[in-house]
């Protein structure tokens, strides 16, 4: 199903699933990075950009979403108004968030915080995503490239680890939240797209 044919079913819930799954994502990443016991790949470049070119780390997150965007081009990929909606809320809602949450400091909570953003995270991938308004811009390299005969899989863990290994060059926080957001992140997503897929449902 394309974008335009999917925003034109039940346009109204379609786009307010979308914005807030990106929202929540957002929030989920903010919380993640807040916790303070390491940040996912994408997220670990940001944070690594804002500590050695200032900015925040949100605002780093967006302007990462528009570069991955330019490299659509060559791989023929067309985004959708969730694209578009990606690049400009996500950052800005982590953004947000970070400004609003208090510091954490005992261990307890901060892993409650760790764990309860990775969930969230997996919830608003399923929801903006099952929107099927236009797949995110780290999401549009994935399959793009995967589009080119390799193993989504081996993409996927490529594009990743040569983001965590830039981030971390760049002073980024790694850790066990790190590798847990690895573990987990899957899983999640898989259990929560298909019971947030409108189109899934529409056709029941």
């Amino acid at each position: 199903m394309n974008t335009a044919t999917g925003l034109r079913s039940r346009p109204v819930r379609r786009v307010a699933q979308l914005l807030s799954g990106l929202v929540l994502y957002g929030i989920s990443d903010a919380m993640v990075v807040a916790a303070g016991l390491g940040v996912e790949p994408w997220d670990a470049l940001a944070q690594g950009l804002t500590r050695t070119a200032g900015l925040s780390i949100g605002l780093w997150t967006n302007l990462i979403g528009a570069a991955v965007l330019l490299l659509w081009i060559p791989l023929r990929q067309k985004p959708g108004v969730g694209t578009l909606c990606n690049v400009l809320l996500v950052g800005t809602a982590m953004d947000v968030t970070l400004a609003l949450l208090p510091p954490f400091g005992q261990l307890w909570l901060r892993w409650a915080v760790l764990v309860a953003g990775i969930v969230l995270n997996g919830f608003a991938t399923g929801c903006y995503l099952g929107a099927r308004a236009g797949a995110g811009p780290r999401d549009g390299l994935m399959t793009g490239l995967a589009e080119r005969g390799h193993p989504i899989w081996a993409v996927r863990w490529g594009i990743e680890i040569a983001v965590l290994v830039m981030g971390f060059l760049l002073g980024a926080t790694l850790g066990i939240g790190t590798a847990l957001y690895a573990c987990a992140i899957g899983p999640l997503a898989h259990l929560f797209m298909p019971l947030l897929d409108m189109e899934r449902h529409r056709e029941k």
